[in-house]
């Protein structure tokens, strides 16, 4: 069975929940190292997501009902 992809929010969760505990220093050194490889792992998930969601919002429906690019006029 696949492993089923996290969701933004449950990867940004998840990432915070890990955040708050390496910054607490509690933790040994070993455990605190699999968090940060598990944290990277959740940043690029998020990333990834994000850059997804840029993407379909960058598409707008023109007058006709087609799709086209969304730029932004400076």
């Amino acid at each position: 069975m696949a492993k089923e992809e996290k969701t933004f929010e449950e990867s940004l969760n998840e990432l915070e929940t890990i955040v708050k505990k390496l910054e607490n220093g509690n933790g040994n050194l070993d455990e605190s190292i699999k968090e940060y490889t598990k944290a990277m792992e959740l940043a690029s998930n998020c990333s990834k997501k994000l850059d997804e969601a840029t993407a379909s919002v960058n598409k707008i429906l023109k007058e006709n009902g087609s799709l086209e690019d969304f730029n932004i006029e400076e």
